[in-house]
């Protein structure tokens, strides 16, 4: 035991204290305490619906309740999963995936200590909700605790209960008794009864605080009167002997009391007297020996609830090692719900606590439960026909073992972990609001009541595992109050007043926190509200008064704080900490006065403050959240930024404020000096209702502005100008509507001057209109017609549209400053006014054929496309009614106005001459292709149009194909497939001709059409091939491999005519004739090497090597399908063809010889594929060069013919060993699966779920299947699992069968071992083994017959090796090598009956070895 710390050193250690006054003001325990504790249900109705989002699921009444004696019967065994009494409490589709299984109330690595820590991350929780918890130790209490321990030998603490008395219990067997001023008011029991019963274990008072009840380590309880001081029961024998209490509970019936003893059973306790006789009567409520609970929580109520219809039933919830029970003692006892926990952590301690919450504005209690990291919420209702019904709420998933749960109210609970840390959460949103460590409480334990030391331990293990985080009866919450009770102290914690949370962030310099937590107040956001309550709008009143002194203060504190020396950044930093803050809540608060009035005035007194402050308002007036400001706040505002030289942000501000709180003469001069054309005319349009004295300045200032900046006046001036027109102000909002009309007539006016109000002499008439006219006469017209559209048709609208008409001609056709899109825009314009139905505009038609003449014939060649275009434009707009259209044609012809040829012969269907427009157009050239492919594919088109645009296309099928030869191949494939003949007819010119058959017909060249479809006659190919040979010989093999129709016989004569020998020789192998193709290649092979030897030989050795390679090649691809005598009159020919000049080499020149062994080396090593080896051997040795030489000379030939002997030998003898190992594995397997017998999982029928030696009386087969599962022959009947296999039954697993239904059935069916062997036997046709890649064998004439077991291993065993074999891998390898499909240069074959399996989208290759089965 540690020696008693002073008081003193407890009360600096722990947190800050509150004064003495201080908690003798909060541990008024009868004036407060009762009232604190269900305050929070009226609060809890205010929240409504809303805030009520759990995820919940009903829990059905069960029909026939178990009774106790049913569960005390249960099997308690914590290694087998509890099944609920009512199999439909478990509503999979309703619950999260967290939620009530057996699993999750323990998750599955709960036992596992070092994955306690996991998953919720909390944010930081001070700086969102400050301090919620205030903890205070009751120096009163544990000073006379202390004192006697010292005095009377009372021991050490050990229990405490808490009502409106605080009763403490010691080990030495006595209870102290205080009062609310912690005044010690009774000391009950003495040390003599201590020795003999024992310490005091639990502790319990009753409602109206009249009655205590105490339990005793060695099992005794005893009942005093607290107002009397006097003993009125002793109870030694409403439990077994030697065991102690660990729990003592009043209910809300003061007649009646529940005890939980160290055994682990439950005991009801009533109270009588009799004649003045006081009785216990007790009656066990749940034994021990059938499972221990160690925890006991009865429903209590208060008076405010007492009418409540749940508290008839006098709930009691009991939680064991293994499950929950909650059960009602009234009228008659019944269990209305049981829970089990699942498998978890053995040493986490149970917890249970009750609360009545209000949810859909009704009241009910709620229940918590939880063991280790898991809180459970249950929700218990009452219906109308009397039953109770069980709701599950959200749960709570934690990273730490609780060791305590209370509520604090119906929203706010707090849970103390096995570290002694307490959190203190939000029941519905689940956040963590404070962390509190209170490790130096030192923390009672009641563990040795657990272990049942005092009556020599007599305990399980498992109740003894539980005892070692006990502290049930060291923590007591009463009134929304908790006290924790230590080894020398008592404490008490308590949720702060939302006045205390932001004094207490005040006091730590939090100002910014702080005002946060008050927003939240405010807002009704915070969690764990105390002191907040009645009307909104008086809650909000009451905060916000509040806020406002923290506002004032920050402000003081900010000016307090301020550096008062160093550089300007760090003064600037220290104030935009703090000031926007200020302001943000100022209007938050909607409290302007108070920001431009006092706290204004205070900021200053300091300039850089004043400055942070003004700056901090522009994002407000930007966003519109601050409209009016005082005049003296928005003339420092505006001197502030002109200091700063930021002229474009005052602009800005400007147009978004109030123009009352503007002085109007500051801000027009401040505007002209700084030319803040926005502001001007915001302030003369808003202050003074003038619309046209800015519209003047801008104009008159475009005229003078260098470039840039005239681009941005014009613009300025042109939205202004439209805006106005428009009837909306610029540049936000709109203009008052009775003063749309005047403002319209003033612009108009404006605009149709004939001079400036201070024109010179020199001015040209109508400036405005000409200025804008030259900045942008698109735009400028587009303003206008956009006017037009909202003209109403009255006399004066229509006067104004043709006044201005009239101005925009006189100043545009008279003058010709203006470029010709600019004219055109004019006009495009007019031709969009006159074509409206509507139009009463008139407009000279003469005006139209001057703007053709300009357009059509321009005095130099200048903007040739930009006239083309502004004609165009004028033309779709509708002015083409105002034009002859023979002249028009003319002069577009003229012009060479291609497009617009084009949109007048489209208006009279000439489809044909667009052509024409499209050809002589160098810019649209290519566009002909696409645009006869849509007349002549498009429907709607007539036949005789298409027909005039197909001959059209016809006559100029050259021009076409050169232009682009592969569109011109394209459109004649498309569209003129029967008349390819006559195109090429057509073509004269040889290079074009073949540039177009090319295109057409070799589809590497894009085109990528059926060559049949096209129905071209051979002739036509061997035209392209002639024509091929003639302008690129180098590419005529490649594209006859792709050509399909063409003859060999007239395609040979051609190669030969050119003299192009290596493509005779493709095409004579292709013909079939492989010697003549052979006597082509050697030919050439032999000139080359003649050529090579000679000094004037035009060949080199790349040409001799490649051409000895196509010739090798030839040999190769037809060796297969020859004889021994034809191989030999192949490769020996070649052989003497590559030693023969090696005579010459020798004496001419020496130093080819090594060059041209080379060659022959690689000739031997090809031939010795197929011819034999003897054979070379003695033709090589017969020629001269190498008979008479040394065997030195010849040993490097004969080593490589060796080497490749060697190489396929070891290939053979490795195939070999492969197929031996394979058919070995196969058949030791296939051994092992026949021999090995069947084990079931489980002793029980998978369909019905009952044991396998039910119904003995039946003849009833028990059938297994290999894949464990077990079942009778009558269940899988029912469920008809059985499949019919050549006339015979087989049954198949259901399990499997439905859980893989996409999967087969005969692959499901792995069959039986029954428990009575049958007669029947299943016969299996060789298709059953057979592998994917295997040639389906002959049917013989016998079919082998299997029993089951072996039908069975065969299966799987297929299943194990599925797959092509090795042996069917290497017979397909030697097929192909027989066939034409190793020939590169073979044509295609088509229809091919062959099936490669290497052609099979399964098909794997196996590189690994096959898997083992399982023993």
């Amino acid at each position: 035991m540690e020696n008693e710390p002073d008081c003193e050193t407890v009360e600096q250690n722990l947190y800050a204290r509150a004064t003495d006054e201080e908690l003798n003001k909060t541990f008024n325990l009868e004036a407060s305490l009762s009232k604190f504790s269900y305050i929070d249900l009226d609060k809890e109705l205010e929240f409504k619906n809303d805030l009520i989002d759990d995820k919940e699921f009903d829990i059905p009444q069960v029909d026939t309740p178990p009774t106790l004696e049913s569960i005390l019967n249960e099997t308690d065994d914590e290694d087998e999963s509890f099944v609920l009494e009512d199999p439909t409490l478990l509503n999979v589709d309703t619950i999260d995936s967290h939620s009530y299984d057996t699993s999750s109330v323990a998750s599955s690595d709960s036992g596992d200590r070092t994955n306690l820590k996991r998953k919720k991350k909390f944010p930081d929780s001070f700086s969102l909700h400050g301090s919620v918890m205030r903890h205070s130790l009751l120096k009163g209490i544990s000073a006379q605790i202390v004192s006697a321990a010292d005095k009377v030998d009372a021991g050490l603490p050990t229990a405490i209960a808490v009502s409106s008395l605080i009763a403490v219990g010691t080990s030495h067997g006595l209870a102290l008794i205080f009062d609310q001023n912690q005044a010690l008011r009774l000391c009950l029991g003495s040390t003599s009864v201590g020795g003999q019963y024992g310490a005091i274990s639990a502790l319990s008072i009753n409602n109206d605080c009249s009655r205590l009840l105490c339990g005793f380590a060695k099992g005794q309880i005893t009942m005093w009167d607290l107002a009397s001081g006097k003993l009125l029961r002793s109870i030694t024998d409403a439990h077994p002997p030697g065991t102690a209490i660990l729990h003592i509970k009043f209910t809300d019936d003061p007649t009646l009391a529940i005890c939980n003893d160290s055994g682990g059973s439950v005991f009801e306790l009533t109270f009588k007297r009799v004649m003045g006789v006081r009785t216990c009567e007790s009656r066990c409520l749940f034994s021990g020996s059938k499972g221990e609970v160690c925890c006991i929580e009865p429903l209590h109520s208060k008076p405010e609830l007492k009418d409540h219809p749940i508290t008839q039933f006098s709930l009691l919830a009991m939680a064991s090692l293994t499950k929950i029970l909650v059960i009602g003692l009234k009228p008659s006892l019944k269990v209305w719900m049981t829970f089990p926990y699942g498998r978890m952590d053995p040493s986490s301690v149970p917890l249970l606590a009750w609360h009545f919450v209000a949810v859909h504005n009704y009241v009910n209690p709620m229940l918590a439960f939880c063991r280790g990291d898991v809180v459970h919420f249950l929700l218990v209702k009452r219906d109308e026909s009397g039953a109770i019904h069980v709701t599950k709420q959200k749960h709570l998933h934690l990273c730490y073992d609780l060791i305590n749960f209370t509520w604090i109210n119906s929203r706010t609970v707090v849970l103390l972990d096995s570290a002694e840390k307490l959190h203190v959460i939000d029941r519905q949103t689940q956040e963590e609001l404070e962390t509190v460590e209170i490790s130096e409480v030192q923390l009672v334990y009641n563990s040795s009541h657990f272990k049942s030391l005092a009556t020599g331990g007599n305990v399980s293990q498992a109740l003894a595992l539980v005892g070692e985080k006990a502290c049930y009866q060291s923590i007591s919450s009463y009134g929304g109050q908790i006290f924790y009770l230590g080894t020398k102290s008592v404490y008490v914690m308590m949720l702060r007043s939302w006045r205390e949370r932001m004094d207490h962030l005040l006091k730590q310099d939090c100002l910014t926190e702080a005002l946060a937590l008050a927003w939240s107040f405010h807002e009704g956001k915070a969690k764990a509200v105390v002191g907040l309550s009645g009307d909104v709008s008086k809650r909000k009143a009451v905060v916000a008064d509040r806020m406002v002194e923290i506002l004032f203060h920050c402000a003081d504190r900010a000016l307090k704080k301020c550096p008062d020396q160093g550089k300007i950044q760090v003064m600037e930093q220290h104030f935009q900490d703090m000031v926007p803050v200020i302001v943000d809540y100022c209007l938050l608060l909607q409290r302007k006065d108070l920001l431009f009035g006092q706290i204004y005035d205070k900021l200053s007194e300091n300039s850089v403050a004043k400055g942070v402050f003004l700056e901090c308002l522009e994002p407000y007036i930007l966003s519109d959240k601050l409209v009016g400001i005082t005049p003296q706040v928005m003339k420092d505002l505006i001197v502030h930024f002109q200091d700063k030289k930021l002229m474009e942000n005052v602009e800005a501000l400007i147009v978004h404020m109030d123009i009352t709180s503007l002085d109007i003469q500051q801000v027009v001069l401040m505007c002209w000096e700084n030319r803040l054309y926005d502001a001007m005319i915001y302030v003369y349009n808003r202050g003074m209702n003038e619309f046209i004295s800015p519209m003047e300045r801008t104009a008159n200032d475009t005229f003078l502005s260098i470039l840039d900046e005239q681009v941005v006046m014009g613009n300025k001036l042109l939205v202004y100008i439209s805006c106005c027109l428009a009837g909306r102000a610029y540049p936000l909002g709109d203009i008052p509507e009775d003063l749309v009309p005047l403002v319209k007539n003033q612009v108009f006016e404006f605009l149709i001057r004939l001079h400036s109000a201070e024109a010179s002499s020199e001015e040209e008439v109508y400036p405005y209109v000409r200025t804008l006219l030259h900045f942008d006469t698109r735009e400028f017209l587009n303003v206008l017609a956009l006017t037009f559209e909202d003209f109403k048709n009255d006399k004066q609208a229509v006067e104004y549209q043709q006044r201005i008409v009239d101005i925009l001609l006189k100043v545009m056709v008279e003058n010709s400053d203006f470029t010709p899109s600019q004219v055109g825009c004019l006009f495009t314009f007019l031709a969009r006014q006159l074509a409206k139905p509507d139009n009463t505009l008139f407009v000279n038609r003469t005006l139209f054929d001057q703007v053709l003449e300009f357009l059509c014939s321009p005095d130099d060649d200048s903007r040739h496309s930009e006239r083309q275009q502004v004609l165009l434009e004028l033309l779709q707009a509708g002015g083409i009614v105002q034009f002859e259209e023979s002249r028009l044609i003319s002069m577009a012809e003229k012009a060479e106005f291609y497009q617009i040829c084009e949109f007048m012969y489209e208006r009279e269907h000439q489809y044909d001459k667009i052509i024409d427009c499209y050809l002589h157009d160098p810019l649209r050239e290519e566009e002909v292709f696409n645009y006869i492919h849509n007349i002549l594919s498009i429907p709607g088109y007539s036949a005789e149009e298409k027909q005039s645009v197909w001959q059209k296309a016809m006559d100029h099928i050259e021009e076409l194909v050169s232009l682009k030869p592969c569109k011109a191949a394209e459109l004649v494939a498309t569209h003129f497939a029967g008349q390819i003949e006559t195109v090429v007819r057509k073509l004269q010119n040889q290079v074009l001709l073949f540039k177009f058959l090319r295109s057409l017909l070799d589809p590497r060249e894009g085109i990528h059409m059926n060559q049949e479809s096209l129905q071209i006659s051979p002739s036509i190919t061997e035209q392209f091939i002639e024509l091929l040979c003639q302008f690129s010989p180098d590419q005529v093999t490649e594209t006859l491999q792709v050509l399909e129709c063409y003859r060999l016989e007239e395609t040979i004569q051609i190669t030969q005519k050119y003299q192009l020998h290596e493509v005779t020789a493709y095409l004579l192998e292709k013909k079939g004739d492989i010697h003549g193709a052979f006597l082509i290649m050697l030919e050439v092979t032999f000139s080359c090497d003649q050529s090579y030897i000679c000094i004037n030989g035009n060949f080199s050795l790349k040409d001799v090597e490649n051409t000895t390679v196509e010739t090798i090649a030839l040999c190769q691809r037809n060796s297969h399908n020859l004889d021994q005598q034809q191989r030999e009159a192949l490769w020996f020919p070649l052989l003497e063809a590559m030693m023969t000049p090696q005579k010459l080499s020798s004496s001419a020149a020496p130093h080819l010889s090594e060059a041209l062994k080379s060659l022959t080396m690689q000739v031997l090593n090809s031939m010795a594929a197929f011819i034999a080896l003897p054979s070379i051997l003695q033709r090589i040795l017969q020629d001269p060069v190498y008979g008479k030489g040394k065997l030195g000379e010849i040993q490097g030939l004969i080593l490589g013919m060796l080497d490749t002997f060697n190489y396929e030998q070891t290939l053979l003898e490795t195939t070999t060993s492969l197929l031996n190992q394979d058919l070995h594995w196969s058949l030791c397997n296939l051994r092992a699966s026949v021999s090995r017998g069947l084990n079931p999982k489980q002793d029980y029928c998978s369909i019905c779920l009952q044991q396998y030696k039910r119904r003995q009386e039946m003849a009833d087969e028990i059938i297994v299947f290999s894949c464990g599962h077990l079942y009778h022959s009558f269940c899988l009947q029912n469920k008809e699992c059985t499949v019919e296999i050549e006339g015979q039954t087989r049954w198949t697993c259901y399990k499997c069968s439905s859980s893989n239904k996409a999967g087969k059935l005969s692959e499901n069916s792995s069959e039986i071992k029954k428990g009575k062997i049958t007669s029947s036997q299943v016969k299996v046709s060789p298709s059953y083994h057979q592998s994917k890649g295997d040639r389906p064998p002959k049917k013989a004439t016998s079919e082998p017959v299997l029993d089951p077991q072996q039908i069975q291993a065969f299966e799987q065993l297929c299943r194990l090796y599925r797959g092509s074999s090795r042996l069917a891998l290497i017979m397909e390898l030697s097929q192909s090598r027989s066939g034409d499909s190793y020939r590169p240069f073979a044509g295609s074959q088509s229809g091919s009956a062959f099936t490669s399996i290497f052609q099979n989208e399964n098909f794997q290759l196996q590189l690994a070895p096959p898997p083992v089965t399982e023993d």
